[in-house]
């Protein structure tokens, strides 16, 4: 019964994702039971959704899988009990769902009954967030109330050419129409909105899936994201220094077998959030970066090495799964200060207040490492001992403190010669901006060679893995 005996597209997905011959469908005779508008007339095989369970590299996953051919995909009733239904044992087994979609919206006939049923489903997304993790993949439409789906799991990817997304159409928008700016398309909603996670080709979204999967725990509590660490613990990272200003490729020169799952790579770009491995452990990583490198070494994008309001609200939302899904944190921070313009003036202090109590609420084991600058008050927001690092290391070159050395000494010798300001500055900077000086106060744990970074991250972590910590009694933060 169902529809992976037609072997459609929604079939081929699903047993491209899961390991070969694993899938076992579930509800595969379930069809639509509205009889208004003739619909007993029209065939809607397994109600226009596969869902069942299988695995992927031997993980248990949960998997729904929706066919556009029934009804162009469009969801009823029992096609949104279904994928409730999935969710119910997801939940009791504590394994992730993930959701393929391709869907047309809601089913007119069906009119209250489709959203109450999908009402269903925002509750049971909502219930298990922070519980088991929740990735969707966007193969065809998916807009209108349908749109707040991807936006409730912890992961989304979306297919480039026939992949779309939208709470309301680009025409629909006043001023705009999809010729001026298509809202709905996959590089918008990746490079703009940042609801997208990753883009590429079906085969690439369904591997990149694969790879997340396996770097991930299964739920909050059983931790499977552990694995045999063939690489050597304390491999020296002899450029790592020369990867300062772009960390993603940092954080890969430092990952077991250079190993880096980037989340959100598209957006803020001067945030870098993404799953490395050390010593055969998920580590979830957070980085500034002031240049973008493309594989040829040429400069795709440049930074002022600032903490932008979209940046902020990026790391913010992943320290917070990492914390949820107990995945240590590792910081390189090399940070200036805040973005200045318009637009981040705008959100910046509520962003910025987002990554501190991301930061500061964590409880999972947080180290952190200064690779370059750190100033100010977004040195303090980028996991500083301040909010609760667990384990702070510096770099010999890195500079800590209220901002750089010259611009201090000029606003505190404001009438002195140029002489005197940068003999004022060099002693300001081995007073107040060193990281001998922070190691003097305890807000640096060790100062480092750059090339010993991996070393000194596997040993702080392997300290901190029976990490306990308790937070003051309440619901929960407002923040």
């Amino acid at each position: 019964m169902g529809n992976m005996a037609a072997d459609n597209a929604a079939g081929k997905r699903i047993n491209s994702l899961l390991d070969a011959g694993s899938f076992v469908e579930i509800g595969g005779a379930v069809t639509a039971r509205t009889t208004d508008f003739n619909m007993q007339e029209k065939e809607t095989p397994a109600d226009g959704v596969i869902t069942g369970y299988g695995v992927i590299d031997g993980n248990l996953v949960y998997v729904y899988s929706q066919d556009a051919t029934v009804l162009n995909g469009a969801i009823g009733e029992m096609h949104a009990k279904k994928i409730s239904n999935i969710y119910d044992m997801a939940m009791k087994m504590g394994a992730p769902v993930i959701g393929l979609v391709d869907c047309a919206g809601f089913r007119l006939q069906e009119a209250t009954d489709a959203l109450e049923a999908f009402g269903k489903l925002y509750q049971k997304q909502s219930m298990a967030s922070g519980v088991i993790p929740q990735i969707t993949a966007i193969f065809g439409t998916c807009g209108g109330g349908l749109s707040i789906v991807p936006a409730l799991t912890d992961f989304t990817f979306m297919e480039t050419k026939n992949g779309k997304l939208f709470t309301n159409t680009p025409n629909a928008i006043p001023g705009n129409d999809i010729s001026k700016c298509d809202t709905s398309s996959a590089k918008f909603q990746s490079e703009t909105t940042g609801l997208v996670d990753g883009i590429g080709s079906e085969e690439e979204i369904l591997a990149d899936i694969r790879s997340l999967v396996c770097m991930l725990p299964s739920n909050n509590e059983e931790d499977s994201s552990y694995e045999e660490c063939n690489d050597d613990l304390n491999r020296v990272c002899a450029d790592l220094a020369n990867a300062k200003e772009d960390t993603a490729i940092a954080l890969t020169m430092i990952s077991d077998d250079n190993i880096f799952c980037e989340v959100k790579k598209a957006y803020a770009k001067d945030m870098v959030t993404g799953f490395i491995k050390l010593n055969g452990m998920t580590v979830g990583a957070v980085a500034n970066r002031s240049k973008v490198y493309n594989e040829e070494a040429e400069v795709e994008a440049e930074f002022d090495g600032s903490l932008s309001a979209d940046g902020a609200e990026k790391a913010a939302e992943f320290v917070q799964f990492c914390d949820a899904f107990n995945i240590p944190v590792l910081t390189l921070t090399n940070v200036s200060g805040f973005t200045a313009s318009e637009y981040d003036e705008k959100r910046i202090a509520k962003s910025a207040a987002k990554l501190t109590y991301a930061f500061a609420d964590a409880t999972v084991p947080k180290v952190n490492v200064v690779i370059g600058k750190a100033f100010g008050s977004a040195y303090v927001t980028m996991n500083s001992k301040a909010v609760g690092a667990d384990m702070v290391y510096a770099w010999p070159e890195a500079e800590i403190g209220m901002m750089d050395a010259n611009q201090a000494a000029k606003i505190m010798y404001a009438d002195a010669d140029a002489a005197t300001i940068r003999e004022k500055a060099a002693e300001y900077k081995n007073l107040q901006s060193s990281p001998l000086s922070a190691a003097k106060r305890g807000y640096v744990d060790t100062i480092i060679e750059a090339a010993d970074t991996r070393k000194y991250a596997i040993g702080a972590f392997e300290m901190l893995f029976t990490k306990r910590e308790d937070r003051p009694v309440k619901k929960h933060g407002t923040v």
